[in-house]
């Protein structure tokens, strides 16, 4: 849904978001209309202009990649219920080149991506359509209380009587809620939206052997901190209880990667460029290779079900996906290269 009509389309006109000035008012009533068309006018130039960059420079050089690991008789496949073998598309381990690049020091924010969704007028994630991530203290400030009010309880769920509140205290407990979301990793977006939105910002999403190498380093790590598995180094699910799943970035300084990259185990599954293949010399093959599925990496908060295991989190496990999925812990980080 684009920015400028997700407001309108969520209180129930079915005409798309290009819609009559009479569906607008019919469906949200004047205070609604007056919202969104401050939305257009203002907020799109009130909006800021970039993101800083925030990157670590990979140096140039060999590293390994892949892992030469087997689960015998498929005991760990069948034990964690995975709908792929363990190990086997990773096969063989390699050591490979890479020219110097620059990978994002932690992932795409909320904040960062909602500068590109206002600026393009781009497609708003499901998490903000939910919880009011969009509405700007500028936006809320035109509504009158009982509009505030009634996005008070639906949408920010905040746990306080509003009945009682007048209209600055609720926009400010509106706004500090949606200000405590900004430093958590976006999700929810698909691989042609992180694209879109690395493409934006003069970057571009990283291959998957740049991404195993921000997070594995040079030796080859298991876990971007070593090779012993430590739950509380990243946000799997199963150390602390975040209100949201997802972590604010870099919030697991413990669990950095050799180049000092953050996140690249948890909190949330990370979009690469690469269609997933096979790695060239395997004897294994499988029907999900080929130009249908990209490559994700890292592995996620547990947002979809799966339970917290170490697998999910080695730097040469390998997950994939629709280009078009989005899940409640699956995100993205930008690289570019070094001329």
């Amino acid at each position: 849904m684009l920015a400028l009509g997700f407001v309108v389309r969520m209180m129930g006109c079915e005409k798309g978001w290009v819609i009559s000035v009479r569906c607008k008012l019919k469906l949200l009533g004047k205070m609604w209309f007056v919202l969104t068309l401050l939305f257009i006018v203002g907020q799109l130039n009130a909006a800021p202009s970039g993101v800083g960059s925030g990157m670590v420079r990979i140096p140039a050089g060999e590293f390994i990649m892949g892992s030469d690991l087997q689960d015998k008789d498929g005991r760990r496949t069948k034990e964690y219920g995975m709908g792929k073998p363990l190990y086997l598309d990773e096969h063989p381990q390699r050591r490979l080149f890479l020219e110097t690049f620059d990978i994002d020091l932690t992932e795409v924010t909320n904040s960062q991506y909602r500068v590109f969704v206002i600026e393009r007028n781009f497609w708003v994630p499901e998490q903000w359509k939910k919880n009011g991530y969009l509405l700007s203290r500028r936006v809320l400030n035109i509504a009158d209380v009982e509009t505030l009010r009634r996005l008070a309880v639906e949408k920010y769920r905040l746990d306080m009587d509003t009945r009682a509140m007048d209209k600055t205290s609720l926009i400010d407990a509106m706004d500090k809620a949606r200000l405590a979301l900004d430093s958590l990793a976006v999700t929810s977006v698909n691989w042609h939206e992180a694209k879109a939105y690395c493409d934006s910002v003069g970057k571009r999403l990283p291959t998957e052997m740049e991404w195993e190498k921000a997070a594995r380093g040079a030796d080859g790590n298991e876990f971007p901190w070593g090779d012993i598995w430590d739950k509380m180094r990243a946000n799997t699910g199963d150390g602390l209880n975040w209100e949201h799943g997802v972590a604010p970035v870099g919030s697991y300084s413990q669990g950095r990667s050799p180049y000092g990259v953050f996140d690249m185990a948890g909190n949330v599954m990370e979009w690469v460029s690469d269609w997933y293949q096979p790695y060239p010399g395997t004897e294994y093959s499988a029907d999900d290779f080929g130009e249908k599925n990209k490559v994700v990496r890292g592995g996620g908060w547990g947002g979809v079900g799966h339970y917290a295991v170490s697998q999910f989190y080695r730097g040469a496990y390998r997950f994939y996906l629709t280009p078009k999925a989005r899940y409640s812990d699956l995100g993205f980080r930008c690289a570019r290269s070094v001329r």
